[in-house]
Order: structure tokens, then C-alpha cells, then sequence
């Protein structure tokens, strides 16, 4: 048998993030000023996110952004990350497939998430910035901006999306112990916490929400900024060393994906994996190569949104975004995967997809972690609720090779350990568990909700 795991000498490290913005193909719809309705400036994104983050969000001339060797130091604290080649799953279905995972579980913070927290943190740092204050759906994101402040001796404020305050206490307690202040979303300490607390005092709130409730802390507290953990162009840049290391394993293993599944919310996992490869489809290189986002059937951004430009909160103090929406005032029925919670995606995926550079499909709740339990039971790792969906649709693409008598590579862009989500285990183990209708209706009312744009 062939090596099930590939390791990257940490001297071989990627040193640069790729700019997908350089090679990206057709006319992308640009960000807007929420005011004036025109094209974002460097000083207005500056206005959320610390400067160096705002110039890398509009940057689209630059390929290659050097990552500063002090972050770098930061990074080989758990990077590079493990290329395994899962032949326990292969034999498992019987397939003549080549499946492989790139696996960002063994980060401190359980994610893919710290790679672009600790370069915000970074970058805060460096501009003298007092903290930032960020929101977070299944804590992933708050737990990797809280360690990543940590590390860099700021200060972190979080919005956790109420449901999954409450289905996911240790992320809240993993938040606390790296010294953040983390508080359940909506909360009385924002106007339009308030305002929906008033209006709805049960609501589970939603990524949207949390979002402007961060943003309106940033503007009370002029001493923080903005971070976010997926959707905007710095924050995929940043994952983008997930591919780059990937691109280097998988030619230590001799092969190159057929089929890249990676599951969606905001994106950054997924791109963070793809970008690297597509430019390969883009160029003409690698046509046929397949790249499936997979999302949940609740939540539905791409296979069910509009494409327009909307709010990326729930209030409308964020620039409009080109995206698939469900609307910025839906809030989206409380599964476990609550990083996949968002109305909106990446307007770059949005793009990609747009253009047929990328497939997507909807997956209900219960085939998914009927999949994760599958996996857990055979290669040995409890995956967390988002990316059981990419795990499945690996599975099915599998399957299919199978009965096609096919051999092609698949590569998942596995996001993140389980550990935190046992209770949602126990739900799928116990029966529990119960998969949520598309809510049309309700994603028909907040589309009706849209800005309109000229």
C-alpha cells in the first residue's frame, strides 16, 4: 500500500497567499459604498477592517501577497496540516477512487479558521488597534479570533449567534478561557440586538444579525475594528495557504483532483482549497475538473438565492455585495451546522459560479451526519457538522465511480474537528435529529427586503 499521509517539511511552507482577484475571469460585480452606491473605496473598507486588510480586500492586480515572517512563526504552530489518503474509506465502499482529505482539525483552535484570525489579529496589531470584535455562528470562528488576538496582545469581542450559544456552551467556554468576551446574539448591548429582542424575544438568531451587532460595537468603540471569518476577498486570500501546501502534497502523492467538494457558509474553507487548483481550469490547463460546494438544504444560498446585490447583515451597515441571498433579514432554521447558517456567500464563489466554474449542491440534516458517522467510524475522525456535508457528497461522487467502473481523485476540503459538537451526535445517534423544509415563504418575504441598486 501507498502512503496514507503526506507531510510537508515546514521549510517548504507556502511564504505567499494566492490573489484569485489577479486571474479572475469575466467582469466581477464590485462592493458598494451602503451610501453613495458607488464602487468601494481602499478608505471606505478601511472604515470596518484594519487598513492593511482593507487594501488586500480591493487588491486586483497583485498574484502573490508575502505572508510577514512573524505570522509565519505564528503559523508553524500547527501548519503545515496533513494530506491523508483516506484507503479505509475507499475499501469501505468498494470504490476505484482515489479519495483524499486535506485536514485543518489540528489547528489549536479545531479549524481551518486561525489562518486568516491570527493574520487579522496581526494586521490589528500593527495598526496600533485596542481589539476587534467579530461575530461567530458554531464558535469556530470566534474560538480562532479569540486565540488569535491572544497571541498578539489585543483585545476580542464576540457576537455568538444565540442557538448555537446554546447548543455549543465549550466553544463559548474555549472563547473565555483565550480571554475574549463572548455574549449570545441577539444581545441588550446593541440597538438592533434590541430591536429584535423587542420584536421576536425567543429568536435564534442568525449570522446576519450577529454581524451588525459587531459592527455597531466597532462604531460605539473607536478604538476596535471589524474582523470577519469568511465571505470577504482578505479573509479567502488568507485561507488560500490550504491549497498552496495541498498543491505540494497532493505531488508528493502523484495525483491531481478530478473532484474538489468542500462545504459552504461564508466560503473560506472551500475557496481557500479551490482557488489554488482553478486556476488551472481557468487557464485552460485542467477543464473538466469538477469543484462542488456543498451547503445546507435549510440554507440554501447558491442553489436557492437570488443573485443580487445585498446587505452582509441583517441591519445594512456592511457594503452591498454581488452574491446568491436568501434575503439579509431571513434567519435560517437552527441545524447544528451553524457555520453554514449565512444568507448570503463569498461574492467571489457567487462569481465563479455564475461563470460554470463551480457546482453546488443542498444537503439535508440527517444524511449528512449519517455520512459523519460513517466517516468517524472508519477513518477515525469525528468531523464537525459543516464539513459532514462535503464527506457525503464525496461519498455519493465515490459511489458513482464505483458503479461507472471509474477511477477518479477526490479531494475534500475537510474544514475542522467535531469535538464541540457531540450534542448534535447525540441527537443524529438517539433519533433526535430532524431535517428542516426549504422555508420559502419566510426567504420570500426577506427577499422582497432587498436594496435596490441602479
Amino acid at each position: 500500500m501507498e502512503k496514507g499521509m503526506y507531510f510537508l517539511d515546514q521549510k517548504d511552507m507556502p511564504t505567499h497567499w494566492y490573489n484569485i482577484m489577479a486571474d479572475m475571469p469575466g467582469d466581477m460585480p464590485p462592493l458598494l459604498h451602503p451610501g453613495t452606491g458607488k464602487p468601494a473605496t481602499v478608505d471606505d473598507a478601511a472604515g470596518l477592517f484594519s487598513r492593511a486588510c482593507a487594501e488586500q480586500e480591493l487588491n486586483t492586480k497583485d498574484r502573490w501577497i508575502e505572508i510577514p515572517e512573524e505570522l509565519m512563526e505564528v503559523y508553524r504552530t500547527w501548519r503545515p496540516t496533513v494530506l491523508h489518503r483516506a484507503y479505509r474509506l475507499e475499501k469501505a465502499l468498494d470504490t476505484p477512487a482515489k479519495i483524499f482529505y486535506k485536514y485543518e482539525g489540528t489547528s489549536q483552535a479545531g479549524s481551518h479558521k486561525p489562518n486568516t484570525a491570527t493574520a487579522q489579529a496581526y494586521y490589528a496589531k500593527k495598526q496600533g488597534l485596542k481589539g476587534l470584535c467579530t461575530e461567530t455562528g458554531a464558535g469556530q470562528w470566534g474560538s480562532a479570533l479569540s486565540m488569535g488576538t491572544r497571541f498578539f496582545d489585543i483585545e476580542c469581542k464576540v457576537f455568538m449567534v444565540r442557538i448555537s450559544f446554546d447548543q455549543k456552551p465549550y466553544r463559548r467556554i474555549l472563547m473565555e478561557t483565550y480571554g475574549a468576551n463572548c455574549v449570545p446574539s441577539p444581545s441588550t448591548e446593541t440597538k438592533s440586538g434590541r430591536a429584535m429582542l423587542e420584536k421576536w424575544p425567543d429568536c435564534p438568531g442568525s449570522l446576519g444579525l450577529a454581524i451588525s451587532e459587531a459592527i455597531e460595537y466597532m462604531i460605539d468603540h473607536p478604538e476596535y475594528k471589524y474582523s470577519i471569518g469568511s465571505v470577504a476577498n482578505h479573509v479567502l486570500l488568507h485561507q488560500t495557504i490550504i491549497g498552496e501546501e495541498c498543491r505540494k502534497q497532493m505531488e508528493m502523492a502523484d495525483a491531481y483532483p478530478d473532484i474538489i467538494v468542500g462545504n459552504i457558509g461564508g466560503g473560506s474553507n472551500f475557496a481557500g482549497q479551490f482557488f489554488p487548483w482553478i486556476r488551472d481550469k481557468i487557464s485552460g490547463e485542467k477543464p473538466d475538473m469538477r469543484i462542488i460546494c456543498c451547503e445546507p438544504e435549510s440554507c440554501p444560498s447558491v442553489t436557492k438565492g437570488l443573485y443580487e446585490y445585498d446587505f452582509g447583515d441583517s441591519v445594512g451597515l456592511t457594503p452591498l455585495i454581488k452574491m446568491y441571498t436568501l434575503g439579509h433579514g431571513f434567519i435560517p432554521p437552527p441545524i447544528h451546522a451553524g457555520g453554514l447558517r449565512y444568507h448570503g456567500m463569498a461574492p467571489t464563489i457567487c462569481h465563479l459560479h455564475r461563470l460554470g466554474f463551480v457546482e453546488a449542491v443542498a444537503l439535508p440534516q440527517t444524511a449528512v451526519f449519517e455520512a459523519g458517522v460513517k466517516f468517524a467510524r472508519i477513518e477515525g475522525i469525528l468531523s464537525g457538522p459543516e464539513p459532514c456535508h462535503n464527506v457525503k457528497v464525496a461519498m455519493d461522487e465515490a459511489l458513482k465511480c464505483r458503479e461507472a467502473g471509474e477511477s477518479k481523485t477526490i479531494l475534500i476540503a475537510h474544514s475542522g474537528h467535531g469535538h464541540f459538537d457531540l450534542a448534535a451526535y447525540d441527537a443524529y445517534l438517539t433519533g433526535k435529529l430532524q431535517d428542516y423544509a426549504y422555508p420559502e415563504e419566510e426567504v420570500k418575504k426577506a427577499q422582497l427586503e432587498l436594496p435596490k441598486v441602479g
